[in-house]
């Protein structure tokens, strides 16, 4: 048996410093063979670095995934080009710079991680997420032994249908993007593991890891703010997965909180 955790999406600099601080003693404490961390809001809130990526790998994470913030940072689409354990999204047009998948090995084992993103009320130009997988399958079936796809969309309605089509196929689909962790970890009946959502890495005193006051005045009167990460409550949530090593199914699924 394997035990790989997805780290939901990165926050700031606090979502940053519970990982620096806590994510080596979970890889013991749980037995942890792969960490898979989302990490398209760990530069303020939105976007990511190369000091910041090349931090997250030194603190204990073994591939980076990203979503739809994954240009906000200026020089980010230079550095990419750079980072060998981070991936953008594989149904962006083919001309956007970067990987579009990982593989990370442990124990002798492959596992093949990609996001795709949603199209129900997101901005960025995206291929179907469903037909993306289908390609990508196709293509990296030789080459692992499990895959995990992200699927990082607003809509848990597309979440939940990409789970039941992938079901069988995959190791595990989890879902990211909305930073509410949700109840449904489950296998589902063909040996798929799936979570709508593991949860944000950051601070949970706020609006979608931004400080409230801000946030419900722009509700109120709709005027533009300044939205600032916020620090307090700060957490690890992710989602723990066991796989079989000879079939590189799920065998449990479970979310995984840590407080600060």
């Amino acid at each position: 048996m394997l035990k790989l955790l997805f780290v939901g999406d990165i926050v700031g600099r606090p979502g940053r410093d519970i990982v620096n601080e806590r994510l080596a003693a979970l890889r013991v404490e749980h037995g942890i063979d792969f960490v898979i961390a989302n990490g398209e809001n760990a530069a303020a809130g939105a976007g990511i670095t190369g000091t910041i990526a090349k931090s997250l790998l030194g603190a204990g994470v073994d591939a980076i995934t990203l979503g739809d913030h994954v240009w906000d940072q200026r020089g980010w689409e230079t550095e990419i080009a750079q980072m060998e354990r981070v991936c953008r999204p594989a149904n962006l047009p083919a001309s956007n710079p970067g990987e579009d998948h990982l593989i990370i090995e442990a124990r002798g084992f492959r596992v093949a991680v990609f996001t795709v993103l949603g199209r129900t009320y997101m901005g960025l130009k995206a291929d179907c997420p469903f037909l993306c997988v289908d390609r990508m399958l196709e293509r990296l079936k030789a080459q692992a032994d499990a895959f995990i796809v992200e699927v990082h969309a607003e809509a848990t309605s597309e979440k939940q249908a990409l789970g039941w089509y992938l079901d069988g196929r995959v190791t595990a689909v989890i879902g990211t993007h909305t930073h509410v962790p949700t109840a449904d970890a489950c296998i589902l009946p063909k040996g798929t593991a799936f979570i709508c959502d593991v949860g944000m890495t950051g601070p949970y005193a706020s609006v979608l890891g931004r400080e409230v006051a801000p946030v419900v005045a722009k509700f109120v009167d709709g005027m533009p703010r300044r939205f600032e990460v916020a620090t307090g409550d700060v957490r690890l949530s992710g989602a723990l997965i066991e796989i079989g090593a000879t079939m590189g199914r799920a065998e449990k699924i479970e979310l995984l909180t840590v407080r600060k």
